[in-house]
């Protein structure tokens, strides 16, 4: 959610902010190369005929922009003769003549659309102007021209972070280490894109590193190590790193902001709002630690002061963040203002459209879901084999369902059994998803590839899927000894059911399933990236939801799975029933302390983690009802899935 490169001895860098993903920006870089900043643009720079212009604003025609088929380019050679034109660009840009470097670099690049060092200089300007869709656009375009252009695969790496798309970050994030193992911040760069990928285990091996190769205890690198530890549930080695951040940095705003969330998610609200009054004297005016003190005082019940803090921030800042807007709907709806609540969710999806550049991936969303069906039938799976079950670790509890649809309770409620251990949201279903062509020798895409496993000297790679897979998690260290289970609870984990059935076929599989309003309203109030964007609209997460609930009653109707469906309405309105319900399906002994899950003493890391700190309450049942109006829309969208899982409108 947050978001170059080259020498971290260098003279000592500005750190910056990280922005855009699921959660609050809590990590940002050091290590930034001088050169790579932007100078401010003194005008509106180039007039050219609009219709002309490209529309991701970088300011060339489409034909030499997004259009551009990077395959037609010619010899560099043929275009030397721009080099005294490129050196005037940069030296244009540096000297602060904006608008002279941007006039060159377009004229260059029109002429020849290959020349990196002008796209360099146009990137930097589109840069300082915050232009995201240009900037990805050119950044692109020059790590095709250059792939190991160290500087343009970090700076396409924070702006892939800063975009939410945290799996492709990770492949430029990875080259860079490649291409400079021993170079402090392309360790850091992997820490940062790993924890936001979920995996802080080995994330925080790279920012070890990158402590180590700097040969220096920087306060920043300190206070993002000490994110990665608090993502792992390592509370108090995280609380001393940003205790030894703040020793060195006393007026830090990153790590007194990062260790006050800490402090927040790990129960004590005094102790948060006593640093953020600490911050709030240092940076009076800055937005993260007004939204932060709001989340408290909401934390504490406080909502009208929760909401005037942030309505002081819209007066002084004209507008809030997405971030900013979520927040503020969720205080009105805390209030019963619904109509304003709602007004404000719609802003805040409105202002992140806006900000990424975003949408939902649609037509991708409908293919893969058709491949799936496609492939997923009763007498193509009845031919395929499946991996064995290993008795020597600890085996998967998938637990499944839509993000906001009750899936944190159950693991809570599951990870409080001494038998059951909590490993959180594991993205490596989905890894061996886009690994397994390639794993199975296949020419075929994912999952046709799984036809490779007709043949004779494949039969057993099932068994080497399930093997990195295990291995994966044995590497976060979050299966203690004497677990015999361990819950996997990716998001929309549910849309390769097939697949995890082939792997684990004795794994159990409980899916939790919501009222879909309710559902729809809760991730529309949160900020979320799973399931290909589509919350960023209130009509995608409804055409998403519904279509990957089809796909659910394909995959069980068409295999044999070891699936028990969980109603969350059930676990709210007859908890120890519920529970019983789901240790008999695992097959595990009922424990009390399973009912008492927000004794749970471990942090989770989803939008919920506040929620399953409280006792079971019910204020969250059926609360679609107070935006009925609004939801009109998509609820002929939603009607079959509403009525095939017996609830009504």
């Amino acid at each position: 959610m947050h978001r170059a490169s080259s020498d971290a001895g260098s003279a000592r860098p500005k750190p910056r902010a990280l922005e855009g993903s699921d959660r609050r920006p809590e990590a940002i870089l050091v290590f930034q190369d001088p050169q790579a900043r932007c100078v401010p643009m003194n005008n509106a720079g180039r007039e050219s005929n609009g219709s002309q212009l490209c529309a991701c604003g970088s300011g060339l025609t489409r034909a030499r922009c997004c259009e551009l088929n990077l395959a037609s380019l010619g010899a560099r050679e043929a275009s030397r003769h721009l080099v005294p034109l490129e050196e005037r660009a940069a030296e244009a840009q540096r000297s602060g003549a904006t608008e002279e470097a941007q006039r060159l670099a377009i004229d260059i690049l029109e002429l020849a659309p290959g020349r990196t060092r002008a796209l360099t200089v146009l990137y930097e300007i589109r840069k300082a102007q915050s232009k995201p869709e240009a900037c990805a656009a050119l950044i692109r375009r020059i790590v095709a021209l250059e792939p190991n252009n160290f500087w343009a695969t970090n700076e396409l790496t924070l702006l892939l972070l800063g975009r939410g798309n945290v799996a492709e970050a990770e492949r430029h994030a990875r080259n860079a280490v490649r291409m400079a193992p021993e170079n402090a911040q392309s360790h850091y760069l992997m820490g940062l894109v790993l924890t936001e990928a979920n995996r802080p285990a080995v994330g925080e091996y790279h920012y070890q590193r990158a402590l180590e190769l700097s040969e220096a205890r920087d306060p920043v690198v300190l206070a993002n190590l000490a994110l990665c530890l608090k993502n792992q549930g390592k509370m108090a080695d995280a609380r001393a790193l940003y205790k030894e951040s703040l020793d060195a940095a006393p007026d830090s705003l990153h790590a007194l902001l990062g260790l006050a969330r800490l402090e927040e998610a790990d129960r004590d609200l005094p102790a948060a709002m006593t640093l953020l009054e600490r911050a709030a004297a240092l940076f009076p005016d800055n937005p993260n630690v007004r939204l932060l003190r709001a989340v408290v005082l909401g934390r504490r019940g406080e909502a009208d002061a929760a909401l005037a803090v942030l309505d002081t921030m819209a007066a002084a800042n004209a507008t809030l963040s997405p971030v900013e807007w979520l927040e503020k709907g969720r205080l009105l709806d805390r209030l019963d203002r619904y109509e304003e609540a709602f007004a404000a969710f719609d802003a805040g999806r409105k202002r992140l459209r806006e900000v990424t550049g975003q949408q939902y991936l649609d037509a991708q969303a409908e293919h893969l879901i058709a491949r799936l069906k496609s492939f997923f039938i009763k007498k193509r799976v009845a031919t395929l084999p499946r991996a064995k079950t290993r008795t020597d670790v600890a085996q998967p509890l998938f637990v499944l369902g839509f993000p906001r649809s009750g899936t944190t309770l159950l693991e809570q409620t599951l990870s409080a059994h001494p038998r059951i251990a909590a490993a959180d949201e594991l993205p490596f279903i989905m890894e061996i998803a886009e690994l397994m062509p390639r794993l199975l020798e296949s020419p075929l895409g994912y999952p046709e590839a799984l036809a490779e496993l007709w043949m004779a000297d494949h039969r057993e790679d099932l068994n080497n899927l399930r093997d990195h897979y295990l291995r994966k998690v044995a590497q976060l260290g979050v299966v203690p000894e004497g677990a015999a289970w361990f819950t996997d609870k990716m998001p929309l984990n549910e849309t390769h059911l097939g697949l995890i059935h082939l792997l684990f076929p004795e794994s159990p599989l409980l899916h939790v399933v919501r009222h879909p309003l309710d559902v729809v309203v809760s991730v529309y109030s949160n900020l979320l990236t799973h399931g290909l964007y589509c919350a960023y609209a209130l009509e995608s997460v409804a055409r998403h939801y519904a279509r990957v609930m089809d796909l659910v009653e394909h995959y069980v109707g068409e295999m044999s799975l070891r699936y028990l469906r969980v109603r969350y309405e059930d676990m709210v309105e007859d908890q120890e029933a519920s529970t019983r319900g789901v240790l008999d399906f695992i097959g595990v002994e009922f424990d009390p302390r399973c009912l008492a899950f927000h004794e749970n003493r471990r942090y989770a890391r989803t939008a919920s983690y506040a929620q399953v700190t409280e006792r079971l309450y019910d204020r969250s049942r059926y609360r679609y009802r107070n935006y009925l109006r609004q939801l009109q829309p998509i609820i002929p969208i939603l009607q079959p899935v509403i009525e095939r899982l017996g609830y009504t409108v």
